[in-house]
């Protein structure tokens, strides 16, 4: 499923369609991922309008069209958004297409668990509004994730970093990164960590989202060479860190991926002199 970076990853293909106005839509009518959503009423107040701005916030995206016409996505687990010629003609995954001047501006999704949503209205739809504050933004600090873990507390961090009413964008592949950088076992309970390791796990969160946005985010390029990233799932693949094999298994309903010697079940106690 995209997360945090490829989110904004796709949000950035559709930039194309920024100040154009919508002369045509395409829309594969009674496709689940218009659950909601009336496709005549998309039709009605989307045609014609200037696409305004767009937002990505955790794994949700959001359009303008006009003044008042609010276009959601999320992409569930294999939509993409695509930037396409003018002339391109919809395939049968290419749900929902707003044809531009100049290009034609595609959502695809083959297994449909995305979603598209549609308001009008002055201000921005309320369920944007109800997401929890992005993790690069001066509302995710370090005291209200420590509050959240004491709430949580026996719930393994694994299955804490991928709930998104506290950690909005965070999925599978960037909650395994986060605990391997910050050397904490995905099945460690939320609520047995020390004061140092709230800090340590809350400065990975932070760091790992900036540079995922900076690499994937930006030209969908790989983050850095020294992440578990590219070695996570490569057959007999090793850490990056400490070359011993890694461990694969199942962390809150999850596949997860870490390293048994740089992230061991039970923090290492520090022998006296």
């Amino acid at each position: 499923m995209p997360e945090l970076a490829e989110v904004e990853f796709f949000r950035r293909q559709w930039n194309p369609g920024l100040r154009k106005k919508i002369r045509l839509i395409h829309i594969h009518r009674g496709k689940r991922v218009f659950r909601g959503v009336s496709p005549s009423t998309l039709i009605r107040q989307i045609q014609g309008k200037t696409m305004i701005s767009s937002e990505a916030h955790g794994k949700q995206m959001l359009f303008r069209f006009g003044r008042d016409g609010w276009l959601g996505i999320h992409l569930g687990m294999t939509g993409k958004l695509l930037a396409r010629s003018r002339s391109f003609s919809p395939g049968s995954h290419d749900h929902l297409v707003l044809r531009t001047g100049q290009c034609s501006l595609v959502y695809q999704d083959p297994r449909l668990f995305g979603r598209i949503r549609f308001q009008t209205s002055r201000e921005p739809p309320e369920w944007w509004n109800r997401i929890p504050p992005a993790i690069l933004s001066p509302g995710f600090n370090l005291p209200q994730m420590a509050s959240f873990c004491q709430r949580r507390g026996r719930t393994p961090l694994k299955a804490l970093l991928l709930r998104q009413d506290s950690f909005p964008g965070i999925g599978n592949w960037m909650a395994d990164e986060i605990l391997w950088q910050a050397r904490l076992h995905p099945k460690r309970k939320a609520g047995k960590l020390g004061c140092g390791e709230i800090q340590r796990l809350h400065f990975c969160i932070k760091k790992i989202s900036r540079v995922a946005m900076q690499t994937i985010g930006r030209d969908g390029s790989d983050p850095p060479a020294s992440w578990l990233f590219l070695y996570r799932w490569r057959s007999g693949g090793r850490c990056p860190r400490c070359k011993k094999t890694l461990a694969r298994g199942s962390v809150g309903g999850r596949t997860s991926c870490w390293c048994p010697q740089c992230q061991p079940a039970l923090p290492r106690r520090k022998h006296s002199a």
